[in-house]
């Protein structure tokens, strides 16, 4: 009996010192984690794959406007190289990423490069390619299909600053306040205004 108990003390000292590299690691308790948080970009994710099967499967049935849909094409192309590529670089070089790690496991605030710009630049490209989507398709189902992209995309958006200010505390909330969420229009124009001074 006395063993027994050992091993559950053993194994609770165990759990909890798991629980706490998780905590360090994550800067998240389970506790935390919830799937309402994860819903946003399941639903976001399933409908822009929907968005491009339908699209290319109703693109023989719609009479286009052919600019437009280079238009789309364009920033297809655009988003995914400057808001959807770059990111993964900077974050690489610029994050203390751990050598064998995901781009994602950042220890350090990046705040310089495209990220002086946007906060979530992966996000703009998600909501840019809806946007894509809906030049290069030209059908309304595509567009009904876009528009809660659009909308799930920044609710995300809202939670992964909740996990940043999480992570990062005092420091992502001084950045918070000088490069805009998703508004990257507004980011060039501050960034320019700054370089000027």
């Amino acid at each position: 009996m006395l063993k027994l108990k050992i091993r559950k003390n053993n194994i609770l000292v165990i759990d909890n010192y798991y629980k706490n590299l998780n905590w360090r690691s994550n800067n998240l308790t389970k506790k935390s984690f919830s799937f309402i948080n994860v819903l946003p970009v399941t639903f976001t994710t399933l409908l822009f794959i929907s968005q491009i099967i339908i699209g290319f499967y109703l693109l023989s049935d719609v009479s286009q406007i052919e600019i437009v849909a280079y238009a789309g094409v364009g920033l297809y192309i655009f988003s995914g190289l400057i808001f959807g590529m770059l990111p993964t670089f900077t974050f690489r070089r610029k994050g203390g990423v751990k050598k064998g790690k995901s781009y994602i496991h950042t220890t350090k605030l990046v705040d310089m490069g495209i990220y002086s710009i946007v906060r979530h630049p992966q996000f703009v490209a998600f909501i840019l390619f809806s946007i894509a989507g809906m030049l290069l398709f030209q059908h309304w189902i595509v567009v009904l299909l876009g528009i809660p992209i659009i909308a799930l995309t920044y609710v995300d958006l809202l939670n992964a600053d909740k996990r940043l200010i999480k992570k990062f505390g005092d420091d992502y909330k001084r950045y918070m306040q000088r490069v805009p969420r998703a508004n990257f229009v507004l980011g060039i124009f501050r960034l320019l205004r700054k370089k000027s001074k």
